[in-house]
């Protein structure tokens, strides 16, 4: 037997992951933006409504759970477009992959919500490209204060998306256990979400700033509702 082993040959060095240049990153956005608007993207967990009954609703019962539900989607693209907005800009490494977690668990909303829509013979929001391009460019200005004011804009977007999930949920018709269901695991998540966001730094927003999207969440609401 030899005297000695072998040398190790060294590991060959890893290659740095490539930076996108600026036009590889407008086609990112931009792909993104498509998908969320036009696209049906998948789920990457199974939709909370799972075997429960599609119980029979009256003509009424079954607009007002769709326009409830459009409301809901029309939420979810909205939080698409601050999250991707923000995580555009973000300044470290962290935010991002914060940002873009939240946005991967909103893609599930968002998808759960068209899936329901559909069941209910309705149909998204017409006015879902300008919800997305209002939200993405809020998220580049609140992304371009810095990140504990991009953190911040996290916490009160889900703060405010649980108080109406809650009056969705009391406002629902009886019968519609389905659309409970998933609305129970979107409010589970954003609670979340705000309480990662507040541990990882997140600023408390100045006055008059949580009145101001309040208010453009209720117009967003009133629209979304019928249209």
């Amino acid at each position: 037997m030899p005297d000695t082993l072998p040398a190790v040959l060294p590991a060959p060095p890893r290659s740095a992951p490539r930076r996108l240049n600026p036009l590889d990153r407008v086609l990112v956005e931009a792909q993104r933006a498509l998908e969320t608007v036009l696209g049906q993207p998948p789920a990457s967990r199974p939709n909370p409504a799972g075997d429960t009954a599609d119980a029979a609703l009256s003509p009424g019962e079954r607009r007002h759970a769709a326009g409830l539900m459009r409301i809901n989607h029309v939420g979810e693209v909205c939080a698409q477009g601050l999250y991707f907005g923000q995580a555009a800009v973000a300044r470290e490494e962290s935010t991002r992959a914060h940002l873009l977690e939240a946005a991967q668990e909103e893609t599930d909303h968002l998808a759960w919500c068209a899936d329901r829509l559909r069941e209910l013979d309705s149909r998204p929001s017409v006015f879902n490209p300008f919800w997305y391009g209002g939200s993405y460019a809020l998220g580049l200005l609140a992304g371009l204060r810095g990140d504990g004011w991009n953190l911040g804009f996290v916490v009160e977007t889900e703060r405010q998306v649980e108080a109406h999930l809650d009056e969705h949920l009391q406002d629902l018709p009886a019968a519609d256990r389905r659309s409970r269901e998933i609305l129970a695991q979107m409010k589970t998540d954003e609670a979340r979400h705000a309480l990662e966001a507040e541990m990882a730094g997140a600023r408390i927003l100045p006055p008059p700033i949580p009145t101001l999207m309040a208010v453009a969440s209720k117009l967003m609401k009133t629209v979304a509702y019928r249209l």
